[in-house]
């Protein structure tokens, strides 16, 4: 059996290599035959091609045949034989050359050839090598198979018969008699394939609507007619005899060939659906104000595309306050719908995802439509649907109230004296509502770009620009960065309070929770950083009763419960363990002892300077800001008193004028030479006195202007030696290695550039442009103090590695006496937690580690211990 498939395999190895040329020719041959070419072609083209290929294929056959050799059974047994180890079947047919007749020698061989007879139960057969790559370097082989492949996927082999018909030419008649071709092409955007009339005689042929049907008659003219009621045409229609006619379905109706071999079809129109969308549930808002509106659509044939169309729902709206005026006329909102890439358009379901926070009609209700189209392009929409445009919410009560006055100015312009005056109003006692001036000023800068803009009545590009200054206002308030880590975590416990009140999405509910939790690590943190000892020499905090140890683990667990009760809708639940934790942080204390025996280090040292110089940069800042308001007031009492001025000064000099008439009059009178001279003095004189008023008018306001230079000049004085101070500490600050290190000289760099920039702008009397360049460097010193800490940190986790850590304690290297770690135990010599005591025998440490080891992998093994306990053993098994 090996012998016998090795030897088919021979075959065709040989019949492959000698005879691919002629199947290569067969199949470029019958491409073009397949595809119809020969219909269309000329009759010399197609002669030509026929004779070209004929040559072709016998010049192929004789090449294989003369090439082939017919493979034998010893060449199949030979193959089979190579495979074998030491070759057995040819040891087989050996025969003993020397020793023929010695009863020990012919023993051995016998031996032999049963162990060559053994080795032959293991031949296999062995594979035919039909590689061509030799033969066929160019993969012509692979050429003609595609284009047969595409033939067949796009032609029909039934084509390939007309091209008997080329021996006649487009007008002869064949031996046969007459005949026909037809086909039914339906519309691309069906993608269903062509229908050939002769494939479907005598059946029932359902067309899609606006399917065109082509029929080719050849023969002799008017042998062969065609009679038809599909397409429903009127007026003028060709004659039914042409040789070839074209017409599209638009009805139900029937197709017949008329004649000798004609066929008769019964023709169903398939009509073209409308196309079908709707909602596919309610709309899903993230926190951040991006909606996802699910939808699903349908069409027979696929949806082409679509669009969602969103309109003000007016009668819907709470007509009050901002709202209560008419509305400016606005356009629909008009979406774009998101089709699939790829795959069937028939049905699919997909979202509208979009974000309209900045959008006018942000969380006013508006109706909904979608629609969707074919290919055709019939149209499908769904019922309007009133909803809430969904759009961020703000917890923030300034944000929330710059947000509405914004949306009252979008809503209408005339609305703008009343924006104006609510803004006014909020902005009136600035140090109670706003946590930063940066952001006082910008409101009032927005507030004087709005009054200036409606002396001239509110333009277009005027409301867009105070909108998005608002917006970007408003953003500033709900999201700006604090200096303070406390004040950063008051800040999200007053979101997350009024978010109980007003009710919040679970979306909602989840970012303030992300935003609580955030501030209170940084605010452990900032604990941790900053707690120094104690008159105890701990670091602990005080030891009364209303004061106590609170883990981590305590407070997430607090947020995990108040999280779970905001979103069950137990909201004064929620309420009570806020509280609870607002008392717990407030307990939390970190005192100092007026006589701690432990040095600083040096990075201790540059923390304690870093927090200095932004404190002090901070009371700058104030100070600048005052100073700005201050100007900003006197210049409004200046700029009233010059106008009292300037009025007085025009009563008195019409009073002069009126004299020096009078005296003018009198002059002229019969006997008084010396009366007109009197005149003109006393009108000069009251002239006089109207342009003085005038002059002091003016001298007033360089006073003023000169006591500012006065105030800015102290102002810029302390800005420099904020920043010369600033540059001592970068030179003194310790080598630390690392990109936190790198990072927080680069901050620190750009710090000491803003403040350059302040102390040049305060000299030049830019007030605004000083505070702005004041609060960049105090971003970038913050950013240094973290990029500083992360790099000592680094740094000392290094050492600690290497066995060089800094100890902690008192001078003489031992540890604080109070210190210990949670678990009691007393802090090592390197100030980390833990203990640095052998707790155990030399000889026993080993031993109880793998024991400690195998008992927490059993644990966290066990899936039904508690959630919290194996999180837990998973954090103490990745550390160990």
């Amino acid at each position: 059996m090996p012998i016998a498939l090795t030897l088919a395999g021979l075959w065709a190895e040989r019949v492959t290599r000698a005879f691919w040329p002629v199947w290569t020719v067969l199949f470029v041959g019958l491409a073009p035959l397949i595809m119809g070419w020969q219909d269309s072609l000329p009759l010399e083209v197609v002669w030509g091609f026929a004779v070209v290929v004929v040559l072709a294929l016998g010049w192929a056959f004789w090449h294989g045949v003369r090439g082939f050799r017919t493979p034998s059974r010893d060449e199949a047994l030979a193959r089979v034989d190579a495979r074998l180890p030491g070759r057995p079947i040819a040891a087989l047919e050996d025969q003993q050359a020397i020793g023929a007749g010695d009863a020990a020698s012919e023993t051995v061989w016998r031996v032999h050839l049963q162990r060559m007879s053994d080795r032959t139960r293991d031949a296999r057969p062995v594979e035919p090598d039909l590689r061509l790559s030799r033969a066929d370097p160019f993969g012509l082989r692979y050429i003609a198979l595609l284009v047969l492949v595409v033939a067949l996927m796009f032609g029909s082999l039934l084509r390939v018969g007309s091209v008997v018909e080329a021996g006649v030419g487009g007008t002869g008649q064949i031996a046969t008699g007459p005949v026909w071709e037809g086909w039914v092409e339906p519309p691309g955007y069906t993608g269903k394939p062509t229908l050939y009339l002769a494939d479907l005689q005598g059946q029932a042929i359902r067309a899609p609507e606006g399917a065109l049907i082509t029929v080719r008659l050849y023969g002799e003219v008017g042998e062969l007619t065609v009679a038809e009621t599909v397409s429903g045409r009127a007026g003028e229609v060709p004659p039914a005899s042409d040789v070839q006619q074209s017409f599209e379905v638009a009805q139900s109706g029937r197709l017949e060939i008329l004649g000798e071999g004609g066929a008769t079809w019964d023709v169903v129109m398939v009509p073209d659906e409308a196309p079908m969308v709707e909602l596919a549930g309610p709309v899903e808002v993230e926190a951040s104000g991006e909606m996802a509106q699910p939808f699903r659509a349908s069409d027979d044939h696929g949806v082409f595309a679509g669009e969602a169309r969103i309109e003000l729902d007016l009668a819907a709206v709470d007509r009050r306050h901002g709202l209560a005026v008419d509305p400016d006329p606005r356009e629909a909102l008009i979406v774009d719908l998101p089709m699939p890439f790829s795959g069937d358009r028939a049905e699919f379901e997909e979202s509208l995802i979009d974000d309209f926070s900045q959008h006018p009609w942000a969380n006013l209700p508006v109706t909904l439509t979608l629609t969707v189209e074919d290919a055709v392009g019939q149209s499908g929409s769904s019922p309007a649907e009133t909803v809430p445009l969904p759009g961020r919410r703000f917890f923030q009560p300034v944000a929330k109230a710059v947000i509405e006055q914004r949306r009252d100015l979008l809503w209408s312009k005339a609305n703008a004296p009343r924006v104006a005056m609510v803004l006014r109003a909020v902005s009136h006692r600035p140090d109670e509502l706003f946590n930063n001036e940066t952001s006082y000023l910008r409101l009032r800068v927005t507030l004087r770009r709005l009054e200036a803009e409606m002396e001239d009545g509110l333009s277009d590009t005027a409301q867009q620009e105070i909108a998005q200054a608002l917006w970007d206002l408003a953003i500033l308030l709900e999201d700006g960065s604090l200096a303070d880590a406390r004040e950063r975590l008051e800040r999200a416990q007053d979101r997350l309070a009024e978010a109980m009140r007003n009710g919040a999405s679970d979306e909602e509910i989840q970012e303030l929770m992300d935003e609580l939790r955030a501030a209170m690590d940084e605010y452990m943190r900032m604990l941790a950083e900053n707690a120094e000892p104690g008159e105890d020499g701990t670091d602990q905090p005080d030891s009364g009763q209303e004061n106590r140890q609170v883990s981590q683990s305590e407070i997430d667990a607090l947020m995990d419960r108040i999280q779970e009760l905001m979103e069950e809708g137990r909201m004064a639940e929620a309420q009570e363990l806020m509280e609870q934790l607002n008392q717990m942080m407030e307990n939390m204390r970190v005192t100092r002892g007026e006589g701690g025996d432990g040095p600083r280090t040096p990075g201790e040292q540059s923390m304690q300077d870093l927090a200095e110089t932004l404190r002090d940069q901070q009371q700058l800042n104030d100070d600048a800001f005052r100073e700005l308001q201050e100007q900003f007031n006197q210049g409004q009492q200046q700029g009233q008193q010059g106008q009292q001025q300037g009025q007085q000064g025009q009563q008195q000099g019409q009073q002069g004028q009126q004299q020096g008439q009078q005296g003018q009059q009198q002059g002229q009178q019969p006997g008084g030479e010396d009366q007109p001279g009197q005149g003109q003095q006393q009108g000069q004189q009251g002239q006089g006195l109207g342009q003085g008023d005038n002059s002091q008018q003016g001298m007033t306001g360089e006073g003023g202007q000169g006591g500012e230079a006065t105030g800015e000049g102290s102002l810029a004085d302390r800005q420099n030696a904020l920043r010369q101070g600033l540059n001592q500490l970068r030179n003194a600050l310790p080598g630390l290695d690392g990109e936190a290190a790198d990072r927080a000289g680069e901050a620190l760099g750009r710090a000491e550039d803003a403040m350059e920039g302040a102390e040049d702008a305060l000299r030049d009397g830019e007030m605004a442009e000083a505070i702005d360049r004041q609060s960049e460097a105090m971003d970038a010193l913050r950013d240094g103090m973290r990029n500083l800490g992360e790099a000592l940190a680094e740094n000392q986790s290094e050492d600690l590695q290497e066995g060089q850590g800094t100890q902690t304690g008192r001078a003489d290297g031992r540890p604080e006496p109070g210190r210990r770690d949670p678990l009691g135990r007393q802090m090592g010599n390197s100030g980390q937690f833990g203990s640095d005591e052998n707790m155990l025998q030399d000889e026993d440490v080993y031993r109880r580690a793998e024991e400690l080891l195998k008992e927490l992998r059993d644990r966290s093994a066990d899936q039904e211990r508690p959630d919290l306990e194996l999180d837990y053993l998973k954090r103490l098994l990745e550390r160990f």
